[in-house]
């Protein structure tokens, strides 16, 4: 295998690997920058209604009209380009935040061992792997220890595989094929060296990415935005295509009234949605992270903010993350500096990934004097790390563990006068563990057993074993998570402690925490149960105990079948099937890659404090997204609705196809900083989704005030002044301008406008672009925008018929609240 792909156990140079990766491209299943970016552009140019509009122009320049086809297709042309420019620049800042947490893998590299990030590896790298690392490609085991690979990413296998060195048949099917690592998957135990054959797309990986398409609406924003265009589509289609008739009964040209038909269409839709949704979590991102809140997916936000239940291990989140190692004792319950140099030996010289426990324990015995001779990597059905150690002249196995898994291992106890059969004394040795679990205290057994002669062990070796005493591990609730909890809770957010300790642990923990622990529910009630009663009885329990990786998966299923918006934080390898399952999985930054890789949530500092605020960030992100949606739908409603009316009575086109789409480009702008408006904390106080039906019921209400107020503007302009066709399109353009950016100040709040005082950036450019409607018809684009100079006391009149419409929704906003 290493000829075929060029390389060696010492793996590439720096060079080689430089041109390879020219060559191969990054390794990413995404697609290249440069193409996502011309994607980009001509996304902006692809809605159905956009391309019917830009052809119907084209026509009616053909047949003369120019000058107006022109300017449609410029004003076309900048909606589109300030949307890819927003876009783009919103992808660009979470590219660079993306970049903190990013993952890095082990490769040699001429020789020597060295870090390297996930999409710089390239077909014949040699890759070593550990427990909790990311598989980065298609590879060919070349030597293993004890390798476990969950492959449910893949194949939806639950179980992990053991995968090893050797020849499988060309013909093997994808779960077969022992030999090989897969992109995708992560190692749960043991070791491998693996020689890198496909990268990226090329991968079995890339190949059912690009199968199943590049994205799937999944999360509850996606879903909320697809039903809300559905909602517009079938308005558009009853509104345009009445219009439309309307004018071919009244004798107008086909062709104008056309266009005029599909320029209210365009005026319908939030042509900008896309790049204000983000603009909008890109900030949302932003902020985020100055809160040590790294957004992996900008889609998970919503969910975020929307969130319900949290679920959450105990260390570094309810507890201070420093382990301790408080005791070392013997069977009987005394300080032992035996069991404190054994425990040495096998923290110290065991290569499986990094823990807390080994660390605390070398914290107090310092590096081990022991050479290790081989190691049985833990994993979580025997629970247990063995390791073999030439302890001076004989070589003996030292297995440390949880409990149970040490204790069904062993056959003696080691005492003061020797070793007595466990039988005799597993009534003492578990009063000792229960004794320590209920201070609140980790517990893990140590157990030794000789080997003469070994250089190798298997786990068939871990029995007959005697066990040596226990080690007692100490975590203090974290300084302030009570408060924190309360502040959850009070944000709609209830804490659900997940814990593998035992039930005796668990209940200290969650009652030092303020969690109540009366209904706790264990591992093997959970074996007992089906998911059904699961989902029943989760409601009401706080604390899970003793619980297995699948069991995550299950309680993370049973709270999402209750409706709940569920969170799950974890940063450990047997967490990467909840993270996966959660509608927000949440990890850490110095999480194994696992872990880190699946989450579409990274903190900075494993808080609950940082969530809470995070939660409130996301909160404020969907809160200013639904005020773009909410408020422009509704003006937009009212102004098209207005216009089919009076297009049924008036002798000429209240507005043309132009004005139309210019009054939709600029009452868009100032939605450009709705990302950074200020949000009342009162629509902070509770998790909010996608309401379609409140959406819809606030298009129609407000829609009709502002109709009732285009009308009222139609009179006065058409009676009161006997404004011919020009002057109506002018002043009534202003207006129609006017009213939609006043609606967007005063809807963007359930109270008195001035009393919620908007973002500095809303303010400024509904400022800017008032003043630049204003004068538009005095200007030198008049003319070509079919403009003229209103007269002063038509233009006062227009600017105190928007006061009025202004304090109609005022009054409005006390029966249906436009924030609801």
């Amino acid at each position: 295998m290493l000829d075929v792909l060029a390389t060696t156990r010492g793996g590439l140079s720096e060079d080689e690997a430089v041109r390879r990766l020219a060559i191969a491209g990054p390794n990413t299943v995404e697609r290249p920058r440069r193409h996502r970016g011309l994607r980009l552009l001509v996304v902006q140019f692809t809605s159905p209604i956009i391309l019917i509009l830009a052809a119907a122009t084209v026509l009616s320049m053909i047949l003369g009209d120019l000058v107006d086809g022109f300017i449609i297709l410029a004003i076309i042309a900048a909606s589109g380009g300030l949307g890819f420019w927003q876009e783009h620049n919103a992808g660009r800042a979470v590219e660079a935040l993306l970049a903190q947490v990013r993952v890095e893998v082990e490769v040699r590299r001429s020789g020597h061992e060295v870090s390297v990030p996930i999409d710089r590896v390239v077909p014949g790298d040699v890759v070593v792997l550990t427990g909790g690392d990311i598989v980065p490609g298609d590879a060919r085991v070349l030597s293993s220890r004890d390798l476990l690979v969950d492959e449910a990413t893949l194949t939806g296998e639950s179980y992990p595989v053991e995968k090893a060195a050797g020849e499988v048949a060309a013909s093997a099917g994808l779960t077969e094929r022992s030999n090989t690592v897969f992109m995708g998957t992560h190692v749960v135990s043991g070791t491998a060296d693996v020689a890198i054959a496909r990268t990226g797309r090329a991968t079995e990986f890339g190949v059912l990415s690009e199968t199943l398409g590049e994205r799937d609406v999944t999360t509850g924003f996606e879903r909320g935005v697809t039903r809300f265009g559905f909602l517009l589509v079938r308005a558009m289609v009853v509104l345009v295509t009445a219009i439309f008739m309307v004018n071919l009964v009244l004798g107008r040209p086909v062709i104008e009234s056309f266009l005029f038909s599909l320029a209210l269409a365009v005026g319908l839709t939030p042509q900008l949605l896309p790049a204000i949704v983000a603009i909008s979590l890109a900030k949302g991102a932003r902020m985020m992270a100055r809160q040590k809140v790294i957004v992996r997916r900008l889609d998970a936000i919503e969910d975020f903010g929307a969130m319900t239940v949290l679920c959450t291990d105990k260390t570094g989140t309810l507890t201070a993350g420093a382990v301790r190692l408080d005791r070392a004792l013997d069977a009987a319950g005394n300080a032992d500096e035996e069991v404190l140099r054994l425990a040495a030996l096998n923290a110290g010289l065991q290569r499986d990934y990094p823990n807390p426990i080994d660390v605390a324990i070398l914290a107090v015995t310092g590096p081990p004097t022991g050479t290790r001779l081989d190691e049985i990597p833990y994993d979580f059905t025997r629970k247990r790390l063995s390791v073999l150690v030439a302890d001076g002249e004989r070589p003996i196995l030292v297995t440390k563990g949880a409990f149970d898994g040490v204790l069904s291992v062993c056959g003696a106890v080691h005492g003061p006068h020797g070793d007595v059969p466990l039988d005799g004394a597993r009534a003492t040795v578990e009063r000792q563990f229960a004794a320590l679990s209920a201070r609140g205290y980790r517990v893990l057994a140590l157990a030794t057993k000789a080997l003469p002669g070994a250089r190798a062990a298997s786990a068939g070796d871990e029995s007959g074993m005697t066990l040596r005493g226990l080690l007692a591990f100490h975590d203090p609730p974290k300084n302030g998570v009570t408060e924190v909890i309360s502040r959850l809770a009070h944000q709609g957010v209830s804490i659900r402690l997940v814990t593998g300790d035992n039930r005796l642990a668990a209940t200290r923990v969650a009652e030092a925490v303020g969690l109540d622990p009366s209904e706790m529910l264990t591992g093997s009630d959970l074996d007992r149960i089906d998911d059904q009663t699961l989902a029943e009885w989760c409601g009401n329990t706080l604390v899970f105990s003793e619980v297995e990786p699948l069991h995550k998966q299950r309680i993370v299923a049973a709270f999402r079948r209750r409706g709940e918006t569920v969170g799950f934080l974890g940063d450990g390898i047997n967490d990467a099937v909840a993270l996966h399952t959660a509608d927000v999985g949440i990890s850490v930054d110095t999480a194994v890659d696992a872990a880190k890789q699946t989450a579409a949530i990274v903190l900075l500092d494993k808080s609950l404090a940082v969530v809470s605020e995070g939660v409130a960030l996301g909160r404020q992100t969907f809160a200013n997204t639904l005020k773009y949606i909410r408020v422009t739908t509704s003006a937009n409603f009212g102004n098209m609705l207005s216009m089919a009316v009076a297009a049924a009575f008036l002798p000429f086109l209240p507005l043309l196809p132009r004005q139309i789409l210019l009054l939709n480009f600029l009452s868009d702008i100032p939605g450009m900083a709705i990302a950074g408006d200020a949000v009342d904390a009162e629509q902070l106080r509770a998790p909010r989704a996608w309401n379609l039906r409140s959406i819809r019921d606030f298009m129609i209400t407000y829609g009709l005030v502002s109709s009732a107020f285009d009308v009222a503007t139609f009179v006065v302009l058409r009676i009161g002044f006997e404004a011919g066709a020009t002057l109506f399109r002018s002043a009534w353009f202003v207006e129609s301008t006017l009213t939609e950016l006043a609606v967007m100040l005063v809807l963007r709040t359930n109270r008195v406008c001035f009393r919620s005082r908007p973002g500095p950036g809303l303010l400024g450019a509904t400022v800017a672009i008032a003043g630049l409607t204003i004068a538009l018809p005095y200007s030198f684009l008049a003319e070509p925008l079919g403009l003229t100079g209103v007269p002063a006391r038509i233009l006062v009149t227009v600017v105190g018929l928007v006061g009025l419409y202004v304090m109609a929704n005022e009054v409005t906003k006390r029966w249906v609240p436009p924030q609801g």
